[in-house]
């Protein structure tokens, strides 16, 4: 590719804008000036404001505000305990009072309306727990719980739950520590579920940067599909998707290609064999039916999917893969 023609010049604009989203995600507590931003993409404050609106469809003080409620949102539900206030600055908030405002211009109510309206929703479909958070016989409203156990060699607690219905769909989850990784990745703004084609393109742009640079070692190599936004929150044209490969710390990126890190923490590992249309019943068991009931709330960073087959090359055309949640004590 010519390095001053359309296509660069298209993917370095990318490039810039994706390691502002990046910065901000990462740094979302922190005040997010505009002139720090611009300093990010290396565009004049002037000029990014109007890039990055035309670009993102949003502008940057839409984004940065939306990215923020939406992890409010995500505490509220996840960690019933916290205090409002002490939710508000761990977004990025000023104080509690821009935060009301903010919420009740995204939501019409006010965030402790929409905290007691969550947990008396949740209440109908979860049983009560026993003192020590293990689970009990039934989860929730879908899934019976298998067996729950420790395992000798890693010591880790690991659950299997099968769902109550003539197709039985079946998963374990196990919950471990996991080492920081460096990701490198091709990201998509827009419309994911199901689209297939959309998933392949990416797939192969990424592949395509990476077999000539010898990043490609499997099983070394994992692949990864990072979703930065809740569906059931975000608006589809707006939800956020990274699909990324492992890479050794060192490697440099270019054009569309960006580069991240995920922590290193604890996280919940759910095993399920999946046909297409199944990845949004499967979030919603290990979101709804495990996960509340299993001790554990879920943690700051990104939720992904660790893609461990080709489904092509399955049987029965399935995805293997374990859909990841960053966890710590409930």
């Amino acid at each position: 590719m010519k390095k001053d023609g359309p296509q660069f010049r298209r993917e370095e604009y990318i490039a810039r804008i994706n390691r502002v989203i990046d910065f901000i995600e990462t740094n979302i507590r922190s005040e997010l000036t505009l002139s720090t931003l611009a300093g990010v993409a290396n565009f004049s404050p002037f000029h990014f404001h109007r890039i990055f609106g035309a670009m993102v469809g949003e502008t940057l003080n839409q984004f940065i505000q939306r990215i923020r409620i939406e992890k409010a949102v995500a505490q509220l539900a996840g960690n019933p305990q916290k205090s409002i206030t002490e939710i508000a600055l761990d977004c990025g908030f000023s104080g509690s009072a821009p935060f009301a405002r903010a919420f009740k211009e995204s939501y019409g109510i006010s965030a402790s309306q929409w905290r007691t309206r969550y947990r008396l929703e949740k209440s109908k479909i979860r049983q009560t727990k026993g003192k020590d958070h293990q689970l009990h016989g039934k989860i929730g409203k879908e899934f019976d719980l298998v067996s729950s156990y420790i395992d000798a060699a890693t010591k880790n607690q690991i659950w299997r739950l099968k769902m109550k219905e003539k197709r039985q769909l079946e998963f374990q989850v196990e919950v471990k520590e996991m080492p920081e990784m460096q990701l490198a990745y091709v990201r998509h703004i827009g419309p994911y579920a199901g689209d297939e084609a959309l998933f392949r393109r990416l797939y192969e742009k990424l592949m395509k940067w990476a077999g000539p640079r010898g990043l490609l070692n499997f099983p070394e190599t994992q692949i990864l599909n990072i979703y930065h936004d809740d569906p059931n929150l975000t608006e589809a044209s707006k939800l956020r998707l990274s699909v990324c490969i492992t890479v050794p710390k060192d490697t440099k990126v270019d054009g569309e290609i960006g580069k991240m890190s995920l922590p290193a923490g604890k996280y919940a590992f759910a095993r399920f064999e999946l046909n297409v249309d199944e990845f949004g019943q499967a979030w919603d068991a290990v979101c709804g039916s495990w996960l509340p009931d299993s001790g554990y709330q879920p943690a700051d960073g990104p939720c992904y999917e660790h893609c461990l087959n080709d489904p092509k090359e399955h049987l029965e055309g399935k995805h293997i893969v374990d859909i990841v949640i960053p966890v710590k004590p409930l």
